[in-house]
């Protein structure tokens, strides 16, 4: 992610922010601009934006109701709801206050989701607006014993157990299924690559190629996951990102489509505060945002991320923690990855491509 800044003082803040500590503004993102404003509220309730030609905005519903959000819409939209909290479409009791907590935090990996997809110029449209190609989140809360609430997607909803926002739980879980990362916002991008091979592969010139890489996704994916949970692949580490991508080209390219923005977001937050490293007998690696007209995905992987994130796993033990990017790329799977990097390019350079 880039930094961000306070438009009357110019004080760094963070995507995450309601206030600048220097000024006190108030701050709310833009979606249609990637950027933050900084407010003065008057007495009656309005958000007066406080850089001059500035497009006027107003706060989110889920700002001001539920401090759940803080992302702005455009003054003269009819929608109370910003681009982000759109696509929710059901929600936990909030009563309990465990579930408000929860949401809050949810909706906040969210929006960091969209920022990504955004930034992409990828289409981001909830489906109030677009039934048959939008998106809907619904986040759900196990109400009964026994009942299960599974984290998955199907033609255009991804549903999230809200237990995934309990640290402790989702923890427990990573260690159960053996996994070496397991984050909200990797449970996002994960399920929006369901939906946008829906929307970009699925039917389109790019499928013959997805199945020379991936394989082929017409194989029965219940039998398939039944045969993965049974015994997994040895030699998954050869062909593939994660075990669990292994076990089904769908979950192959979902695993690769995560992954693919934890390098494109990665690569832009390190550009972004100027990270350079020291190469032992070689030129620095000065970091630098991937850009969709890079063209092959490959050198930027190579030459700027795998030493940006040994940099990062390496900070990480230093601070007693799991290594923040516990992966290795092989070849076959920096192939997969280059395909998504041109199936995004592609789409990012379609009309109309943005909400």
């Amino acid at each position: 992610m880039k930094t961000l800044a306070c438009e009357r003082c110019g004080l760094r803040v963070f995507f995450e922010n309601v206030a600048c500590e220097r000024c006190g503004a108030a701050l709310g993102f833009v979606p249609d601009e990637l950027e933050m404003g900084a407010f003065e509220i008057a007495d009656d309730g309005a958000w007066q934006r406080l850089r001059d030609g500035a497009a006027a905005q107003k706060p989110c519903h889920n700002y001001t109701s539920a401090q759940a959000c803080n992302w702005m819409v455009p003054a003269d939209s009819d929608a109370t709801l910003c681009t982000s909290c759109q696509t929710t479409h059901i929600l936990p009791a909030l009563s309990e206050p465990d579930n408000l907590v929860s949401w809050r935090l949810i909706e906040q990996a969210k929006r960091r989701l969209v920022y990504s997809l955004l930034s992409l110029g990828l289409p981001v449209r909830s489906k109030a607006d677009d039934p048959e190609h939008g998106v809907w989140f619904e986040f759900l809360q196990e109400l009964q014993p026994g009942q299960r609430v599974m984290t998955g997607h199907d033609n255009g909803t991804i549903t999230l157990n809200v237990s995934e926002a309990d640290d402790a739980r989702r923890e427990q879980t990573r260690t159960e299924m053996h996994e070496p990362y397991r984050t909200l916002l990797g449970h996002f991008r994960h399920e929006i690559g369901h939906y946008y091979w829906d929307l970009l592969v699925d039917g389109t010139p790019w499928l013959d190629e997805f199945r020379t890489l991936f394989g082929d996704e017409r194989a029965d994916y219940a039998q398939a996951l039944q045969a993965h949970y049974a015994a997994p692949r040895a030699d998954w580490p050869e062909q593939f990102v994660s075990a669990y991508a292994s076990a089904h080209p769908w979950e192959d390219w979902a695993e690769c489509w995560a992954h693919y923005l934890h390098v494109q977001d990665g690569l832009e937050t390190a550009s972004a505060w100027g990270l350079q490293l020291a190469s032992p007998g070689g030129a620095p690696v000065r970091a630098a945002a991937l850009e969709l007209r890079d063209g092959a995905f490959a050198p930027a992987l190579v030459e700027r991320w795998l030493p940006i994130s040994q940099f990062i796993n390496a900070m990480s033990r230093s601070l007693g923690s799991h290594d923040a990017y516990p992966f290795v790329v092989p070849e076959p799977v920096v192939r997969k990855l280059d395909f998504v990097h041109r199936v995004v390019t592609a789409a990012g350079a379609a009309p109309g491509k943005a909400a």
